[in-house]
């Protein structure tokens, strides 16, 4: 039965933005609980997706965690509003860096279940987590590529130099059949299906005991050539 995470708030928190569920059989799931906002990925929710992570990679219980997003989208990205704000430049930018470091360099599996459209940090979100499962209602893309880099670097090492360059430089949108054949995502699923889908890979890897666990998440990302600290020019 899935339970809250001590001291972690859940989505049904009027302030919480993440929302936290655990299995007894070591997989937790970080739920983007912003759907009135398409989930974009503010300064707030980035940093309490940021704490939420670091607390369940803590926790010896946990051996996979799978991310996804409250609603019909998994995520439309940074949320575009901050950037107008120059109060707030240094922490979205601070925030930004955590995040992504977080994200890349964690001692545990991610999956992500993409419920909807990813788009922009969306997109980025999944291609940093080290499986995906797709709604067939998952699109992904780019449009920030009008105006601003992406992260390049883990999309390459998925799908390959050609698909690649296409998708950062064109950000054409890639439907979910699409993804599956690229070798963007590993399954696509209907909407209902999805969760109990990334639940079953998610409890697949977490038959392994957690040393297992972590000793190949540090090959996967050895391989990956992302080196904890280093340079988030990916």
């Amino acid at each position: 039965m899935a339970q809250d995470t001590p001291g972690i708030q859940t989505s049904g928190m009027a302030d919480a933005l993440i929302g936290i569920e655990r299995d007894d059989d070591g997989v937790a799931i970080v739920r983007l609980a912003r759907p009135e906002k398409r989930n974009a990925l503010s300064i707030a929710l980035r940093d309490q997706m940021s704490d939420r992570l670091d607390a369940l990679a803590a926790d010896e219980t946990v051996r996979c965690v799978v991310v996804t997003g409250e609603g019909a989208v998994f995520s439309a990205g940074f949320d575009l509003e901050e950037f107008t704000q120059p109060d707030l430049a240094e922490h979205l930018w601070a925030s930004s860096d955590r995040w992504h470091r977080t994200l890349l360099e964690y001692p545990l599996p991610l999956v992500a279940a993409v419920n909807g459209p990813a788009h922009g940090g969306g997109f980025d979100l999944a291609v940093m987590c080290d499986l995906r499962v797709a709604a067939d209602s998952a699109v992904f893309s780019h449009p920030e590529h009008r105006f601003s880099d992406v992260v390049y670097g883990p999309l390459h090492e998925l799908v390959g130099g050609a698909a690649a360059r296409d998708l950062v430089l064109t950000g054409r949108p890639v439907g979910a059949i699409e993804a599956q054949a690229i070798g963007l995502v590993t399954a696509v699923v209907t909407a209902d299906e999805l969760l109990g889908a990334a639940r079953t890979v998610a409890a697949e890897i977490a038959t392994a005991p957690r040393d297992i666990v972590l000793r190949m998440k540090r090959k996967i990302l050895r391989r990956a050539r992302i080196e904890p600290g280093a340079t988030l020019d990916l």
